[in-house]
C-alpha cells in the first residue's frame, strides 16, 4: 500500500450520485476505450524519476494536474485532445505532495513536510491553476494523506495520516502522534481539527457527499468514521468487519490455483461515496487484513455488498493476476471512485498490484454489475473522472527506469474497448505466453505454452473464432507421469497428434527439444551438440517448427562464438540425428538488444521470425516478422537472407498502452491467417497485459 494515497472527483455530478436511475435507462451499454498513456518523464525528461501518483482535472476539463512525489511537484498534462496529450510543465510546492484536488480555479495540494514519523508536519497549498501563483499556504499541523472538496463547495476536508514506522516494531500501533481530520471553511480559509477514536487512528481517504458529510478510511484501525463537517462532529465510526473468502490463491508457488480460504478484515484504503447514502471501498489491508475485493456500505454502517472472491476471479480471467502476490494481498484493491457518464452511475476500481482498474454498473448499488476491465500501467493509485467529456483518467505511481516501468497517466473515453484481446474461459489461469502453433486440421485453434514463470508447464487451446480470443483447455506436461516444469519458449503442433517444445536452458539447465505425445506426457528429450551447447548463452531456445523429417529451432540470442549482429538457426534431422546450422542477420537495435523470439515454418523451405529488441513503452522500435528461405542442402553455416513481411510496431500501439516488449508468439492457420501474441512476463515488473493480434493473411 501507498502511505500517499488519495483521490479527488471533478466536479458535483462525479461526487454526488443523487436519484439513482436504472441502467435499463440509459439504452446500450457505454464502453471505455484506451485514448493515451502518458510517461510523467514527458513534462521533465527520459532520465528523470517521475510519479504520477493523484490526479485531478482542472473545472475546465482541459488540463490533469498530478502529484509527483519523487520531484515534490505537481505535473500538468493538457488534455484538449485526449488522445495527443500534451506536456504542460510542472510546480515545485516545497515538500512531497500526496494528494491534489480542485475548488473552482484553485488547485488544493496536500503536501508533507515531515522531519521524521515522530514529527510530522504539512500543509495544504491552495494554486491558481490559470496563473499557477500559490495564493495562500495553510499550515495542517500533520502529514496529510488525502484531499477532497465538498460538492457545495463549501467545505476542504483534509485527511491527516501521521503514518506509523513501519520499521518500528513491525509497523504494529500504537505510534504517536496519532492521526485526524482538518475541515476548512472556503468563506474564511479557517481550519478545525477534528480527533478521532480508535488506537492510532491513520485515516487515508476521504470523500464527501452532498450533505457535506466526510467517510474517512481508517485502514489500520479497519474503521470508517462519517463526519459532518457543517457541525465539526463525528457522526458515525464503525469497525469495517472481516469477510472469509474461498476459492482464492494463497499461496505464492509460481502456480494460480484458485483453491485458498482467507479470513481478513477489510483494512478499507479508498473510499468514495457514490450517493448520499452509499459509498464504496477499496479493501486493500494492511498487516492484518485486505479481503481481495471491494465494498459498499450504506451511510450506518451495514454492507449492502461484497465482491467476496469475483474480483480476483475476474482478474484470472484476464490473465492479470500476480500470483508473486499470492500469500500477501492478491491483486490488492488501492482505491473506489465514483462518476456518473452518460447516465449511469459507474464505480471505478484500482486493483494495485493487477494493474487494472474495473468498472462497475452501480445503478442498483445492492447489486453491482461488473462491465469491463481497463488495463493500466504499473500500480494505478488515482483515479478521476470528467463525467462531462466521457473521461476517465488513471494515474500509476511504479516508476523503475532500468525496466521501462515508468508513472504515467491512463486516459480512457467513451468507445470501443480493446481490451481484452484474449480472455480464458472457465477461469483457466493464463500469463507468459511464450509460442504459439496452429493446431494441424483446423482453421481456429491454435496452442500456446506456459513459460518457467509458472509450474508444471501448461499446453494452452484457445479459440479465434470468436473476439476477443478465448482458452478454452488447459494441458498439463508430464514426465514419468509427474508433472514437470520446463521453461518453455517455442510449441509445435503435430500433424500425428503430440507436441514439440523448444525449451530455453540457463546457467543451470539445458537447451532441450521435447517430444510429447497427444496427452502432454515426454517422450523425448534431445540437447544441443556440446559445442554449441558450450557457446549459447542463458538466451537459448526461443520457437521451434516442424517440416518434413526435421525440426527446427531459434536461437535468441548470438553465441558466445558467433558475431554480435547473427543468430542461429538449427536443423535436427529426425532420420539421422544429427544438427545443422543456419546464420540469421539481425537488425541493429537503437537501445538494448534485438533476438529471435519465435520460429513458424510457412512451407518446407521458407520460414517467419518474431525479430524484437528488448524495450518497452515509447523505447520499443523493432518488432517485426521477417521471413528466409533455406537453402535445400548446405555445408557450414551459410546466412540467410530475410525480407521484412510486417512491422508489428503500429499493431502493437494501437491500443495506446504502454507498449509490450515479449511478442513471442507467431501462427499460421489452416486457412493462411496469422496471429502474434505477447509474453505478459506474469506482472513481474511488467504491466501484465497479454496483446494477442489478428494480423491477417501474410504469406
Amino acid at each position: 500500500m501507498s502511505k500517499r494515497s488519495a483521490i479527488a472527483l471533478l466536479g458535483v455530478a462525479a461526487v454526488a450520485a443523487i436519484n439513482v436511475t436504472p441502467a435499463s435507462a440509459h439504452g446500450p451499454k457505454t464502453e471505455f476505450q484506451r485514448l493515451a498513456t502518458f510517461p510523467a518523464y514527458l513534462n521533465s525528461s527520459i532520465d528523470d524519476t517521475a510519479a504520477a501518483e493523484i490526479s485531478t482535472v482542472t473545472e475546465d476539463g482541459r488540463t490533469v494536474v498530478y502529484t509527483d512525489s519523487p520531484g515534490k511537484r505537481l505535473g500538468f498534462v493538457d488534455i484538449t485532445n485526449p488522445s495527443r496529450p500534451k506536456p504542460k510543465g510542472t510546480l515545485a510546492v516545497g515538500g512531497e505532495p500526496t494528494s491534489v484536488a480542485h475548488l473552482g480555479h484553485l488547485l488544493l495540494a496536500g503536501v508533507n513536510t515531515r522531519a521524521s514519523f515522530t514529527d510530522p508536519s504539512g500543509k495544504l497549498v491552495v494554486i491558481d491553476d490559470r496563473s499557477r501563483k500559490v495564493v495562500r499556504e495553510l499550515d495542517l499541523g500533520g502529514q496529510p494523506d488525502s484531499v477532497a472538496v465538498a460538492p457545495s463547495g463549501r467545505y476542504i476536508a483534509v485527511a491527516i495520516e501521521n503514518e506509523r514506522d513501519e520499521d518500528v516494531n513491525d509497523g504494529q500501533l500504537p505510534q504517536l502522534p496519532a492521526g485526524y481530520l482538518v475541515v476548512i471553511d472556503t468563506r474564511t480559509w479557517k481550519l478545525t481539527k477534528l480527533a478521532l477514536a480508535g488506537v492510532d487512528p491513520e485515516p487515508e481517504y476521504v470523500s464527501i457527499n452532498s450533505r457535506d458529510e466526510a467517510v474517512l478510511s481508517l485502514q489500520e484501525n479497519n474503521e470508517i468514521a462519517i463526519v459532518s463537517l457543517a457541525t465539526k462532529k463525528v457522526l458515525r465510526q464503525f469497525d469495517a468487519g472481516q469477510v472469509t473468502v474461498s476459492e482464492v490463491d494463497t499461496k505464492d508457488d509460481d502456480n494460480i490455483t484458485l483453491d485458498g480460504t482467507i479470513t481478513a478484515k477489510r483494512e478499507p484504503d479508498g473510499v468514495a461515496w457514490i450517493s448520499d447514502d452509499y459509498f464504496a471501498s477499496a479493501n486493500e489491508g494492511d498487516y492484518e487484513g485486505g479481503s481481495r475485493g471491494w465494498t459498499i456500505f450504506s451511510r450506518d454502517g451495514r454492507v449492502v455488498w461484497d465482491a467476496g472472491n469475483t474480483l480476483e476471479h475476474i482478474a484470472v480471467e484476464h490473465g492479470l493476476y500476480p500470483d508473486k502476490r499470492s500469500d500477501a494481498k492478491g491483486i490488492e484493491p488501492e482505491n473506489v471512485a465514483f462518476a456518473r457518464i452518460n447516465g449511469t452511475p459507474y464505480v471505478f476500481v484500482n486493483a494495485e498490484r493487477g494493474n487494472f482498474t474495473a468498472v462497475y454498473d452501480v445503478s442498483n448499488p445492492r447489486k453491482p454489475k461488473f462491465q469491463q476491465l481497463l488495463p493500466t500501467s504499473n500500480g494505478p493509485e488515482g483515479v478521476v473522472a470528467v463525467p462531462s467529456r466521457g473521461l476517465v483518467i488513471i494515474s500509476s505511481e511504479e516508476e523503475i527506469p532500468d525496466a521501462n516501468i515508468r508513472g504515467s497517466l491512463n486516459i480512457y473515453g467513451v468507445g470501443k474497448a480493446g481490451f481484452p484481446s484474449i480472455v480464458s474461459k472457465n477461469e483457466i489461469p493464463f500469463g507468459t505466453l511464450s509460442a504459439l502453433s496452429a493446431v494441424p486440421g483446423t482453421r481456429d485453434k491454435l496452442v500456446s505454452v506456459t513459460d518457467s514463470a509458472y509450474t508444471p508447464t501448461r499446453i494452452l487451446t484457445l479459440s479465434v473464432s470468436e473476439s476477443p480470443a478465448k482458452i478454452t483447455k488447459q494441458l498439463t506436461v508430464t514426465k514419468n507421469n509427474e508433472p514437470i516444469g520446463y521453461d518453455a519458449e517455442g510449441i509445435a503442433a503435430r500433424k500425428n497428434g503430440g507436441y514439440w517444445l523448444g525449451v530455453e536452458g540457463s546457467s543451470s539447465t539445458p537447451n532441450l527439444l521435447v517430444r510429447l505425445d497427444a496427452r502432454g506426457a515426454v517422450q523425448q528429450e534431445i540437447p544441443l551438440p556440446a559445442d554449441i551447447a558450450a557457446a549459447v548463452t542463458t538466451n537459448g531456445f526461443e520457437g521451434v517448427a516442424e517440416t518434413n523429417g526435421a525440426v527446427w529451432v531459434a536461437i535468441q540470442r548470438p553465441l558466445k562464438t558467433d558475431p554480435t549482429n547473427v543468430v542461429r538457426i538449427g536443423r535436427y534431422d529426425l532420420v539421422k540425428s544429427t544438427w545443422s546450422w543456419l546464420a540469421y542477420p539481425l537488425d541493429a537495435a537503437p537501445l538494448g538488444w534485438t533476438g529471435l523470439s519465435e520460429l513458424v515454418a510457412v512451407d518446407s523451405n521458407t520460414f517467419a521470425v518474431i525479430e524484437r529488441d528488448n524495450q518497452r513503452g515509447p523505447q520499443a522500435a523493432i518488432k517485426k516478422v521477417y521471413k528466409f528461405d533455406v537453402p535445400a542442402t548446405w555445408t557450414g553455416v551459410p546466412t540467410v537472407k530475410k525480407k521484412l513481411v510486417k512491422d508489428l510496431l503500429p499493431a502493437l500501439k494501437a491500443d495506446n498502452g504502454w507498449v509490450q516488449d515479449k511478442v513471442e508468439g507467431l501462427a499460421i492457420t489452416g486457412n493462411g491467417q496469422a496471429y502474434a501474441v505477447t509474453d505478459n512476463d506474469a506482472l513481474d515488473d511488467a504491466t501484465g497485459e497479454t496483446v494477442f493480434l489478428r494480423l491477417g493473411r501474410l504469406f
